[in-house]
C-alpha cells in the first residue's frame, strides 16, 4: 500500500514537472511571438492594409498556442475536393492566396528534392564523403570544409534549369491579382525566373541571388554573376576585401531565417483567403508551422505526392506543426490533391477555366510544359 502511494506521488510529481515544462515553453513561445509583433518592419507595414488589432492578435495567438476555442471555423468550401477549391476561387470571396512551395515543385525541372528515397539529394551525396548527408548544409562544417558544398552548387546552380508548370501557375495567380505572397523553401530562384518579383516572394531558406562574406566584421556583398564565375572556375569563393569565405545567402542549418520571413508572416497569413501548399514534406520548422498561421476559416489545399502536415498533438499544443485534417469526421477545410505539383496545378487551372497553353521549355531535363493565361 505504501509503495502504491509513493508510486502515485511519483507519477503526480512527473506530471507536474511536465506541466511546468509545457507552461514554460508556451510562455516562451508567446513572448517570442509578441517580440516579433512589436518589432515588425514599419516600412513594409506602410505598404500593406491595416493590420489586425493587438487584442485580435493576442486572441488568435493564445487560441493557436493553447488550443482554446471551438477548434473549428466556418466551412467555406462546398466540398473538400479540388473542384470545391476552384468554385471558391471563382466565387469572388477568394482575393488573397498564399502559396507555400517546397522542393517538389522543381523536380520536373530536373532538380532533385531532398528526402525522396533513392532519388532525393540526401540519398546521393556519397561521393562527397560527408559525416552525414545534412552536413553539406551545416554552417560549421561548411566553414571547415567548403569544397563539397561548392561542388554540389556547380551541379545545381541557378540558370541551368527552367521553371515548371507549377512556377508559372503561381505567376498566373499574380497576373490575375490573386497572389498575396509565395513563401518558398527553394533556393533555385525559379520563382524569379518565372516572373515573380522580390515583393511577391519570401525566400524562407534564402537564395543564390546574392552572396556575402561570412566574416561578421566584413559582410561584403557579391552578385549572382560573381559567385557563378567562381563556382564554374572550380574556385572556392574568397572575399576580395578580407579573404574570408563567401557564401550564397541561403540558410544553412545553424543559421537564422531572414527577418523578413517573420515580419511578413504576421501581416500576410491573417489576411489569407486560401493557402496552397505544394511539394513540401512540412518537416522543417519554422516553415512547416506556417500552415497553422491562417485563420480557422481559411481553406488549405495540399498538392503533393503524399499527404503531409497532419496534426501532431504535442506540436499542436506548442503552436507548431499545422494540424491539417483531410480524413476525420471533423475535417472541414483541408483538401489533398495527391499528384505531382505540375499535374495538380494543371487540373486546378482546367477547373478554373483558365487558358493553359502547352509550350516547350527546354532545360537539362528535356522539356516541360508551361502554363500561361
Amino acid at each position: 500500500m505504501l509503495l502504491s502511494v509513493k508510486s502515485d506521488q511519483v507519477r503526480l510529481s512527473i506530471s507536474q514537472q511536465i506541466a511546468e515544462i509545457v507552461t514554460f515553453l508556451l510562455l516562451s513561445y508567446v513572448g517570442f511571438e509578441l517580440e516579433l509583433y512589436i518589432n515588425e518592419d514599419s516600412e513594409e507595414d506602410s505598404s500593406e492594409d491595416e493590420a489586425p488589432g493587438e487584442m485580435d492578435f493576442l486572441r488568435n495567438l493564445f487560441s493557436s498556442a493553447l488550443g482554446l476555442g471551438s477548434g473549428t471555423g466556418e466551412k467555406v468550401l462546398d466540398e473538400l475536393t479540388l473542384d470545391g477549391v476552384a468554385k471558391y476561387m471563382l466565387s469572388g470571396k477568394c482575393k488573397n492566396i498564399i502559396c507555400m512551395a517546397g522542393a517538389g515543385i522543381s523536380t520536373s525541372a530536373g532538380i532533385p528534392d531532398f528526402r525522396s528515397p533513392g532519388t532525393g539529394l540526401y540519398a546521393n551525396l556519397q561521393k562527397y564523403n560527408l559525416p552525414n548527408p545534412e552536413a553539406i548544409f551545416q554552417i560549421d562544417y561548411f566553414k571547415q570544409h567548403p569544397e563539397p558544398f561548392f561542388a554540389l552548387a556547380k551541379e545545381l546552380y541557378p540558370g541551368q534549369f527552367k521553371p515548371t508548370i507549377c512556377h508559372y501557375f503561381m505567376k498566373l495567380l499574380k497576373d490575375k491579382g490573386l497572389l498575396k505572397r509565395c513563401y518558398t523553401q527553394n533556393i533555385d530562384t525559379l520563382e524569379r525566373v518565372a516572373g515573380l518579383e522580390g515583393n511577391d516572394l519570401i525566400e524562407a531558406h534564402g537564395t543564390f541571388y546574392t552572396s556575402h562574406c561570412v566574416s561578421f566584421c566584413c559582410r561584403k556583398e557579391y552578385s549572382l554573376d560573381w559567385m557563378k564565375e567562381k563556382i564554374f572556375a572550380d574556385e572556392i569563393p574568397k572575399c576580395e576585401k578580407c579573404s574570408s569565405l563567401v557564401k550564397p545567402d541561403i540558410v544553412f542549418f545553424g543559421e537564422n531565417l531572414p527577418v523578413r520571413f517573420f515580419t511578413s508572416m504576421k501581416m500576410d497569413f491573417p489576411r489569407c483567403d486560401l493557402l496552397i501548399v505544394m511539394g513540401t514534406s512540412l518537416q522543417v520548422q519554422p516553415f512547416a508551422s506556417l500552415v497553422s498561421k491562417v485563420s480557422r476559416n481559411c481553406p488549405r489545399l495540399l498538392i503533393n505526392m503524399e499527404k503531409t502536415g497532419q496534426a501532431d498533438p504535442m506540436l499542436g499544443m506548442l503552436g507548431f506543426g499545422g494540424g491539417m485534417d483531410f480524413d476525420s469526421d471533423k475535417a472541414y477545410r483541408d483538401v489533398a490533391q495527391i499528384s505531382t505539383c505540375d499535374d495538380g496545378c494543371l487540373a486546378l487551372a482546367d477547373l478554373l477555366g483558365w487558358k493553359v497553353n502547352q509550350k516547350l521549355a527546354v532545360d537539362i531535363a528535356g522539356s516541360c510544359r508551361v502554363a500561361t493565361g
